[in-house]
């Protein structure tokens, strides 16, 4: 069988290899999984939630490991892994509380004409097989956002993870596998999107597909899935709004974080900033004066701030990106040196509304930042895009606050925060290209699981 080399975007070196899955490995993954989900629907909501409960803690206890895989396999900083290990704990602790709260409600019969000696209930139950399919840049926590409720909620679950970055979701895998998951009820596939990935979203084995990536790869998977239930996460250009009144140097400085945090390959990253023009300059020399203090270098290294970005090709892609925005009018305001796969952070301001870096998901180490005149033209460009995830708001005005909560269009609105927040309780999701349905254990269960409907003729 064929091996794939899992490299550091750091320094390139090895840091794992794994087989590649073929069409028929594949097959043969998907047939055991559709038994896995037989199996799994007959453990006992308790027993799954005490696995995915003790799988947290074990987690815990192995975080520097999961933390250094991380690092190794995406080029986070250490700071940025053992986070991101702390919040899987979270997640998978909280699909285990919640695999004991699936539940469902008496239905009022005798509310219709035609009820009258009829009682009845619906309850919840496990769709079947989920295919997931996740991106590089949080291989654990997102794996977990996906594998948790799946199996919390009773279903088997199929995982393609990005190729690049495979390595801590085997991890996952195999401690809950140790703890008591029948294996076949969860299954891992490797291999490119345009092969394996393409072939397991037209399998009529998965009810359900969930993916975080692209809008253009969850418009080919929509496009390709057929009947299957569908919940996709497909990214942003996530935008703040400044006003007058707000704290600047709170602002500035939490920008900074949401920004270039992960070398801004995050799909909530900040990317545009819209700053009222009165205080646009003194903003401004504040956040160039923070994101001058961000260190790069090796992720491994307690004082690195931000590593690398995964790829050459996608350091080659933002780089083409600013040259075009520049050319059309746009201003460089610090400018970022490239050292092989790490760049340093850059600022643009005045980026014409239509350029790639407005319109577009930049996931680069870039932050555009743009003067406006009044709330209503802000309102206008930050709706104006594709893209709907998660929105800033920097106010202490309450109504002003309260009503661009209302009509900014995206799935969440940050009020004296920047949109890069996220725990791993809330609902999570966006509207128009940034997706559908919503992640969160909770609200993930309820989407991979049906109304079942029981009645009985009392008369």
């Amino acid at each position: 069988m064929e091996k794939i080399e899992v490299k550091s975007p750091y320094d390139g070196k090895v840091v794992g290899t794994i087989e590649k899955d073929t069409e028929e490995t594949l097959q043969e993954k998907l047939n055991r999984v559709k038994e896995g989900a037989l199996r799994i629907k007959k453990i006992s909501s308790y027993e799954r939630g005490e696995i995915l409960i003790e799988a947290s803690k074990t987690i815990k206890e192995r975080e520097r490991e999961f933390a250094e895989t991380i690092s190794l396999e995406v080029g986070k900083t250490i700071h940025e892994s053992l986070a991101e290990v702390r919040r899987c704990v979270e997640t998978i602790k909280l699909s285990g509380e919640e695999a004991k709260r699936i539940k469902g409600e008496q239905v009022l019969f005798d509310a219709a004409p035609t009820g009258k000696g009829k009682i009845g209930f619906y309850k919840r139950v496990p769709i079947g097989v989920v295919a997931a399919i996740t991106p590089f840049n949080f291989p654990l926590n997102l794996v977990a956002h996906k594998i948790g409720p799946a199996l919390a909620a009773g279903c088997s679950v199929i995982l393609k993870p990005a190729t690049k970055t495979p390595l801590s979701a085997i991890k996952l895998q195999e401690v809950l596998i140790s703890l008591g998951i029948p294996k076949e009820a969860f299954e891992i596939v490797i291999g490119p999107g345009d092969e394996i990935g393409e072939k397991l979203v037209e399998s009529y084995i998965p009810r359900m597909i969930t993916f975080t990536g692209s809008k253009e790869v969850g418009e080919r998977i929509s496009k390709k899935a057929g009947m299957k239930r569908f919940v996709a996460e497909l990214g942003s250009n996530s935008a703040c709004i400044i006003f007058p009144d707000a704290d600047i140097e709170r602002a500035a400085k939490k920008i900074k974080i949401g920004g270039y945090a992960l070398a801004g390959q995050v799909c909530i990253s900040v990317q545009r900033v819209y700053v009222h023009e009165s205080i646009f300059e003194r903003f401004l020399f504040r956040f160039v004066e923070e994101v001058k203090k961000i260190k790069t270098g090796d992720p491994l290294k307690e004082d690195t701030d931000m590593g690398p970005m995964i790829s050459s090709s996608a350091v080659d892609k933002i780089l083409a990106w600013i040259d075009e925005t520049v050319k059309e009018g746009a201003e460089v305001v610090l400018q970022g040196e490239r050292k092989g796969n790490i760049l340093d952070p850059w600022i643009i301001k005045n980026a014409p509304h239509e350029s790639k870096l407005i319109q577009q998901e930049a996931f680069a180490p870039v932050v555009v930042v743009n003067p406006f005149k009044d709330t209503r033209e802000v309102i206008n460009w930050v709706n104006n895009t594709p893209y709907g995830l998660q929105a800033g708001i920097f106010t202490n005005d309450i109504k002003k606050a309260f009503t661009l909560a209302e009509e900014i269009d995206t799935g969440g609105v940050l009020i004296n925060e920047i949109p890069t927040f996220r725990v791993d309780l809330m609902p999570y999701g966006g509207v128009k290209g940034s997706g559908m349905g919503r992640e969160g254990p909770y609200f993930a269960i309820r989407e991979m699981t049906e109304e079942k409907l029981v009645v009985v003729d009392i008369t």
